[in-house]
């Protein structure tokens, strides 16, 4: 019987949930960590993959690829960024993006009890098909100095760094070289990329990842649906706003060019008088 080809066994490296599975092998894992440092590492830990940080009810959650810490304590973050991503208003997304993970990682770790000088040292690598900063650099760190003096660092141990797989500039280790030519083009040039692809053919036999990822889509199909619906939402009362604001037409005339209530639309109405008398 001919096996049933599934999106699955479409996936590659650069995939946001193949990439995890990858990454939870800890041989994997550790080597990649170790080759990137250029330091033997003696064990990591898994924190939470792909865990949703919701620090507080009301912020906006991160869902994140892989957590890791090694025997140090220091804490690693590992995404995949296939696309770069630009808001609603063109401005790209990412530099801010590592922003709020960076905050929301350090609070994460304070609601467990830990003072500010407990707080671990942090890294958040970004898997980047792209070049973001469009210097052909490989590898683009970034930690906080003084402008005003550029040899004074905040020691405050925490870093972002963005992979660059299309880099040309800067060294990397022959395996990382390997890795960023695997992730590009799914050529295995390595004896280490030999191992990926080869974990990669065993992920995507296992019955329990092929069932988990059908859950996988599933989830992701109605996220993409909510997302889509919240967007046409928003862009209704966005021209329900503008239509009052011009006072010329009709309640009825807003609600059938907008798919509204009435009563969305009044209530609307009272919202922005209560904006402009404030």
């Amino acid at each position: 019987m001919k096996k049933q080809i599934s999106n699955l066994d479409k996936l590659t490296l650069s995939n946001d949930f193949l990439f995890k599975h990858v990454m939870l092998r800890k041989r994997i894992c550790k080597h990649i960590l170790e080759e990137l440092f250029h330091t033997k590492i003696a064990d990591i830990t898994y924190l939470e993959a792909e865990q949703t940080l919701d620090v507080y009810p009301d912020s906006h959650g991160i869902r994140l690829d892989v957590r890791i810490a090694d025997d140090t304590d220091t804490h690693y973050n590992l995404e995949m960024q296939v696309k770069n991503p630009v808001s609603h208003t063109g401005e790209f997304q990412l530099p801010k993006r590592t922003r709020y993970y960076q905050a929301m990682l350090d609070t994460d770790m304070l609601q467990k009890g830990q003072d500010y000088d407990e707080l671990s040292p942090t890294y958040i690598i970004f898997f980047c098909l792209f070049d973001f900063f469009e210097d052909s650099q490989r590898i683009y760190t970034f930690k906080r100095r003084c402008l005003e003096n550029m040899e004074i660092e905040l020691a405050d141990e925490a870093a972002i760094m963005f992979l660059n797989t299309l880099g040309t500039k800067g060294d990397v280790s022959p395996d990382i070289q390997s890795l960023f030519d695997y992730i590009n083009s799914n050529t295995v040039t390595s004896n280490f990329t030999r191992e990926v692809a080869d974990t990669i053919t065993e992920i995507k036999n296992d019955k329990k990842v092929r069932d988990s990822y059908m859950t996988y889509e599933m989830r992701m199909k109605d996220i993409r649906e909510e997302s889509l619906a919240e967007g046409e939402a928003k862009q209704k009362l966005r021209v329900a706003k503008l239509m009052l604001a011009k006072g010329c037409y009709s309640l009825q005339e807003i609600s059938e060019l907008t798919k509204l209530s009435i009563k969305d639309i009044e209530k609307l109405e009272k919202e922005m008088h209560a904006t402009e008398q404030s």
